[in-house]
């Protein structure tokens, strides 16, 4: 059996092109939203391109749940596969790096170098079930603090889908005159109830699993695993469409066999796979954590509603959604550039991979992106 503790990445890794800095909130701790407290964070990066010396071509890109600061460049020594934007970031790509200067940071709370639930705590031992609770406004806290380190005092540009659309759609919101425009993909302004019951199933998932120990099971031979496989397979089922599922699966069996109960069907090897695969390079926790800090995801919330606080944002936004998306339908992308009042025209990525389009059209995607950059 695997140790637990190798599920995630480690000081002892190669951390490849990676950058890492430990930040302070204004000199101090960060005080976080649901009360908690972080004396201080390390934030795993990466860059690509050069910061001119106005410092104003830098671009933020953001990820979503289970990605890492990795968004561009070959697998290799501390990166188990190319990055999850390749052929948007680049020489002569949608964010060209010979024109802007690109960061995208690991996420708080995360498990590839960034202080999470698997990160020591000042005992020396993992935060685990310890690890305070932390919303989308923390993590853009923790950016900012970033932001500061790196000397850029405005965005170009911050991109970002899923949840990192979250975060981006929170800059654009909470601190406007830090960036000049921004990119939201395939979100909206706060999370429903549909999404909140997918995400709390797949939590539910973890946390029943007889390997969880309440969280703290880094010192244990074997972690939640199978617990992350179902929760995995959950999101992957809400990701991707059931036409596509039909398409390349329907109802062929993994084994050929015509006899019932012979194996599984190809579309439950298909979510194992994925399940595991996410195993083999994250942490449980840290899907709770994000998980959760998605559900409470709501612009609104403390800022007089959804309306009053869009209404507020005075940088240019752009917003795109995928039509077969069934996570975060494209009604949620229309009432945000309906709120919006530097809205440009709501960009529709023609799919059928639902929700994760957005990584996967990587034409239009980047043609987006690029469209906005240029306004």
């Amino acid at each position: 059996m695997t140790p637990a503790s190798s599920n995630y990445w480690s000081p002892g890794d190669d951390p490849g092109r990676r950058q890492f800095v430990t930040l302070k909130h204004h000199g101090g701790a960060f005080n976080l939203e649901g009360g908690g407290t972080l004396d201080s964070v390390t934030v795993a990066y990466e860059t690509w391109g050069t910061l001119n010396t106005s410092r104003s071509n830098a671009v933020l890109v953001l990820h979503a749940l289970t990605a890492d600061s990795h968004a561009a460049g070959p697998a290799g020594p501390g990166h188990g596969a190319s990055g999850w934007w390749q052929g948007v970031i680049g020489p002569g790509l949608a964010i060209d790096t010979d024109e802007y200067f690109v960061v995208c940071p690991n996420v708080l709370g995360a498990c590839q170098g960034t202080t999470g639930p698997s990160s020591l705590a000042n005992d020396g031992q993992p935060f685990g079930s310890r690890f305070p609770v932390i919303t989308i406004r923390d993590q853009v806290c923790v950016e900012m603090a970033l932001s500061d380190h790196l000397g850029i005092g405005a965005w170009a540009c911050v991109v970002g889908g899923s949840m990192g659309g979250m975060r981006a759609l929170e800059w654009a919101v909470a601190y406007p005159e830090r960036i000049n425009r921004a990119v939201v993909l395939a979100v909206g302004a706060a999370s429903t109830a549909d999404e909140i019951a997918l995400c709390s199933l797949q939590v539910r998932a973890i946390r029943v699993d007889p390997n969880f120990n309440g969280g703290d099971y880094y010192a244990q031979s074997r972690g939640p695993d199978e617990g992350l496989t179902i929760a995995r397979g959950l999101g992957q089922f809400s990701y991707r469409t059931g036409n596509e599922f039909d398409t390349r699966f329907g109802r062929d069996l993994q084994v050929h066999d015509d006899v019932v109960g012979a194996g599984d069907y190809a579309i439950e090897s298909y979510l194992k796979y994925q399940g595991d695969k996410l195993v083999a390079r994250f942490d449980p926790n840290s899907y709770i954590v994000l998980s959760e800090a998605m559900n409470h995801h709501d612009v609104g919330r403390g800022r007089g509603g959804v309306a009053a606080a869009l209404k507020g944002v005075s940088v240019p936004v752009t917003v795109a959604g995928l039509l077969s998306d069934r996570l975060y339908p494209i009604e949620l992308q229309e009432q945000l550039v309906e709120l919006l009042p530097n809205a440009a025209p709501l960009e529709i990525i023609s799919s059928h991979f639902g929700h994760d389009g957005f990584l996967l059209e990587v034409a239009q995607v980047g043609k987006v992106i690029e469209l906005a950059l240029r306004r």
